[in-house]
């Protein structure tokens, strides 16, 4: 932005010739305007005069940084310190101001001519991130005015006239004023304190106070000392880790807090700054690091870069937020990518390939971690003391023990050597010991050599005993076991394993090492298909993690599974696990189940071509590999049979059995499916889902026993009417009753449903004859199984349960999975099991009324449901989640059953989308006869098992297309009316 010639004074300096704004032109302007707006008898403009310059030079400069970091003039870091530059001259002025104002200093020179003012005994520095000369466009300014013990009273007023004109600006300020004394005794007590004090950077005031104070302070951080310092920052680091998601792969990251992200390189910053002294460490990554021999030209330039791409996507978010947010969430993921010029490439999107790019930065950061932070460290202590000593098999693999940790001996080049990678690991694994953090600097360092070992028999060997095997080796001596884990792969040396913890820590998990394998990047060397899913995210709501971080999830759960530890959790599976036969098939089907992401097509079948093909040259049997391979090819077969057909359907049952054939199979296939699921997030693992899998396998399980058969349907429901006879006549109902219930249910009833239910059924249908009740509405919590059971008994008519739906969804229930039947004599007997939004039951007695009287309005026309649906729809997403696309879908299925037609709808879940699909079938004149309601995220996935007005299945193909398509606009056109509503609302 250039500056008119026609408002500059004599004497000036003439910045008409600057092709943009510069803090020295700024300088410049300010002092002029300043003085223009000064009446001949002040020393000062008036503040309301002085603020509205001010005001205008803010958005100027802000405006002016912002249109150069939008056009790709400057990047990232390079903006931030321009905001920051801009923001001295600022402050600058405005501490002049301040000055004469409140008579602190008299003769002050004009803003802009040179160094800044003297103020007597008084400093305002730069403290944070401002003090480091970085500044983002909407975060705080954090300001230390120092002072001396007999200049308070002037400080505090002279504090506080700054402090309201900012506020006046509308910045937002982090401020302490304190004397140099306060400063050193604030920092010894506190970390967060002494950390933004390394960066103090003097702005105004007297330069000998501000220098006192560096000299002070630097010998209070050494007699302090580095070490402690260290531990406490990698402390607060372990914490914030914890509270923003302890991974660097959340598909929604915080890209200043998260892991891998900015404040994990100031982290670093900080103990260089700390170890080495604020002198010789000016900036972040800057040449002093690789003169000192920390990184490398290639980790410097890697570094660099990442910092860079950190910073420009954080600008980005404030710009397009406009505030100081740092959450990378969906709607932003689109909008920054494109910002930044990603766009489609191949197959792969442009948000997706941004956010690859955000999640290999990620990493990147974290590996940098690995190979800075233990050199500090050694810096910072000094050499180490080895308490423990390696035993003679150990030294002669050539690895030692450093402060229990596990390390290469000197002379040991894994360059030379790469095996000598995959042995350090098997040793760590072996001896129960952490790797050093210099030890996990070389595996980083040498990565790339492991492309020589993937044909390598031992290293095949030792990366299947990482990936599966004995967490107890055989050559150990017997030792005592506590609930102890073992510090993650980030924090194994917060603080460092001494010799008392050898007996004491129980093993890592699996998962832990192939954390290791994937972060150092030895993983992606040894099998090339990982490579291609590191850092791959799923561009919509179900996916927590990116693909890579979910397949370790998974693993980690198989750990727990096995080890009983989530026994409470997923029973079915701890039953499950005892006595397996093939447990190294199972963990490599864990491992490969999803490494065909992204490449389009079936990624299970190109799964499965890639596990036929990896898991004999990992040195698996022939019989292993056909077992991998089959899992990862239906690994998705029983949630989708559980989820999304009725499995009271015995076709359904017996072309599952046909699938699996074998028991063992069977065993795998569940474990695979439950491990699969609860590593996406615990929120998509519940009650419900574990009892329809586990009903699926015990109907499958009976199957491949020989129990069933399609021609023992009648035997099968003539059993359930006798045990129900049993059961009524023990309760003492009369014959005649026991005989007309048993008569009104068809076929399909009967085999739905258990005999406890059909006795809660018989009761309830009696009563309401009895009474001559039109509507009888009944509630049952179910907790154990995650439901509640609503249960319908009114007379049948077309669009019952469209308008049954819809009522549920007023009363913000999900429906999870229904059953409808029309009884003998024109009633109907419908059956929903709905959960609350957190995936739990209904049982608080009000929220169980207002379920019925909902209910009881929507079914007596009290109320309007699709005036209510209306109002209710679209909005109930949040703005975030309506950046993912969710397009309709209809199938049709007449294969699945033998007697039904089968409709799978997709679209962008909503309240009300169940009402809208059922009234549309309800014009099309269809029966339906059950619901299986599954929702991924914000995609529901709802199937429909339905007749036509005759009771017959629909196989005319003109009349499917016809359903279809109306189907389709229905979605459509209800989608676009519930967002335009929202629109309307943001608007208004």
């Amino acid at each position: 932005m250039s500056i008119s010639p026609a408002h500059a004074a004599p004497g000036q300096p003439d910045v008409s010739a600057l092709a943009s704004l510069t803090p020295e032109g700024l300088a410049a302007c300010l002092a002029r305007e300043l003085r223009d707006a000064t009446p001949a008898d002040a020393t000062i403009p008036q503040r309301d005069e002085a603020v509205a310059i001010f005001r205008r030079h803010l958005g100027r400069y802000q405006a002016d940084v912002r249109s150069r970091f939008e056009s790709h003039e400057l990047k990232g870091a390079k903006a931030a310190k321009q905001i920051a530059a801009f923001t001295d001259v600022m402050l600058r002025g405005i501490v002049d101001l301040a000055l004469r104002a409140t008579g602190t200093a008299e003769g002050v020179g004009q803003i802009g001519e040179g160094a800044p003012p003297a103020a007597g005994r008084l400093v305002v520095a730069a403290t944070g991130g401002y003090g480091r000369g970085l500044l983002a466009p909407f975060s705080d300014i954090d300001l230390l005015f120092l002072t001396e013990d007999e200049n308070v009273q002037n400080a505090h007023r002279l504090v506080e006239y700054v402090l309201y004109f900012l506020w006046d600006l509308g910045l937002k300020v982090g401020h302490a004023t304190r004397t140099i004394n306060e400063c050193i005794e604030e920092a010894r007590k506190d970390t967060t304190v002494r950390t933004a004090l390394l960066d103090a950077r003097l702005l105004a005031g007297d330069a000998a106070l501000f220098a006192m104070f560096e000299a002070r302070y630097i010998v209070a951080c050494v007699e302090a000392g580095a070490p402690g310092f260290i531990q406490d920052k990698r402390r607060e680091r372990l914490e914030r880790h914890r509270r923003f998601g302890d991974s660097p792969y959340l598909v929604e990251p915080n890209i200043k807090e998260g892991r891998g992200g900015l404040r994990d390189l100031q982290t670093l910053y900080w103990m260089c700054r700390n170890t080495f002294g604020t002198r010789h460490v000016m900036d972040l990554l800057a040449p002093e690091f690789i003169w000192m021999g920390l990184l490398t030209e290639q980790e410097a330039a890697r570094a660099r870069r990442s910092w860079d791409f950190l910073w420009t996507v954080r600008l980005h978010l404030h710009y397009v937020a406009g505030r100081a947010e740092e959450r990378l969430t969906f709607d932003m993921q689109p909008v920054i990518g494109a910002r930044m010029g990603y766009t489609r490439h191949g197959r792969q999107n442009g948000v997706e390939r941004f956010m690859r790019h955000y999640f290999l930065t990620a990493r990147e950061v974290m590996r940098l971690t690995h190979v800075l932070e233990p050199a500090v460290l050694r810096q910072a202590q000094g050499p180490a003391a080895t308490a423990v000593k390696p035993d003679d098999a150990m030294r002669e693999a050539g690895f030692t023990l450093v402060d229990g940790q596990i390390l290469p001996e000197r002379g040991i080049s894994f360059d030379q050597e790469p095996i000598k990678m995959m042995q350090l690991l098997d040793w760590a694994r072996m001896r129960r010991r952490p790797l050093h953090p210099l030890g996990r600097h070389q595996l980083i360092r040498w990565e790339r050599r492991a492309v020589a070992l993937r044909d390598d028999p031992e290293a095949a060997r030792i990366f299947l005993d990482l990936l599966c095997g004995e967490t107890e080796p055989q050559d150990l001596p017997p030792r005592r076991r506590r609930d102890v884990s073992v510090p993650a792969p980030e924090d194994a040396a917060v603080l460092p394993l001494r010799d008392s913890s050898y007996e004491q820590q129980t093993p890592p998990g699996h998962a832990h090492w192939l954390h290791i394998l994937n972060e150092t990047g030895i993983f992606g060397r040894l099998i090339p298909d990982w490579t291609r899913i590191v850092g791959q995210m799923q561009f919509d709501t179900y996916h927590v993690f990116t693909v890579d971080e979910h397949t370790i999830e998974a693993i980690r759960i198989m750990d727990e599974v096995a080890s009983g530890r989530m026994a409470d959790e997923i029973p079915v599976a701890y039953e499950l696990v005892k006595g397996l036969h093939s447990r190294r098939a199972l963990y490599m089907a864990v491992l490969l189940h999803d490494i065909a992401k992204g490449r389009g097509g079936d990624h299970s079948e190109i799964g499965s071509e890639i596990a036929a093909d990896l898991c004999p040259r990992l040195g698996m049997s022939g019989e292993e590999t056909e077992t991998v391979s089959w899992l990862v090819l239906h690994h998705l077969l029983l949630s989708h049979t559980a989820f999304q057909r009725d499995i009271d359907d015995p076709k359904t049952i017996l072309d599952v059995a046909d699938i699996v054939q074998s028991p063992e199979r069977l065993r795998l296939l569940l474990l695979l499916t439950i491990v699969d699921m609860r590593a996406v997030s615990s929120r998509v693992w519940n009650a419900w889902k574990a009892t329809l899998l586990r009903e699926l396998y015990v109907r499958v399980a009976e199957v491949l026993a020989g129990g069933l058969a399609t021609t023992e349907r009648d035997v099968r429901v003539r059993h359930a009417k006798e045990i129900t006879s049993e059961i009524l006549a023990e309760d003492g109902v009369a014959p005649q009753d026991i005989d007309r219930f048993l008569g009104l249910g068809y076929a399909g009833y009967w085999l739905s449903f258990d005999h406890e239910t059909h006795k809660r059924h018989a009761r309830l249908i009696r009563d309401a004859d009895g009474r001559d009740a039109p509507l009888t509405v009944e509630v049952l919590p179910l907790p154990a199984r995650g439901v509640t059971e609503v249960t319908v008994y009114t007379v049948d008519v077309p669009g019952l349960f469209s308008k049954i739906a819809g009522a549920l969804a007023l009363a913000g229930a999900s429906i999870v999975d229904a059953r409808i039947h029309t009884m003998m004599h024109g009633m109907a007997l419908d059956t929903f099991w709905i959960q609350d939004t957190a995936g739990s039951a209904y049982e608080e007695t009000h929220r169980l009324a207002r379920l019925c009287s909902l209910i009881e309005q929507a079914l007596s026309g009290q109320i309007d449901i699709g005036a209510e649906i209306a109002q209710a729809g679209f909005g109930h997403m949040p703005m975030r989640m309506r950046a993912i696309h969710v397009p309709p879908r209809v199938v049709i299925d007449n294969g699945a059953s033998n007697t039904y037609t089968v409709i799978e709808i997709n679209g962008r879940d909503r309240p009300g989308l169940l009402h809208d699909v059922t009234a549309a079938m309800s014009e099309e004149n269809l029966q339906i006869a059950s619901a299986h309601i599954t929702t991924y995220g914000v995609r529901a996935v709802d199937v429909f098992y339905v007749k036509d007005l005759f009771g017959l299945k629909i196989t005319d193909k003109k009349r499917l297309e016809e359903i279809r398509e109306h189907l389709l606009k229905g979605m459509k056109e209800a989608e676009a009316e519930a967002k335009a509503l929202l629109d309307a609302r943001i608007s208004a």
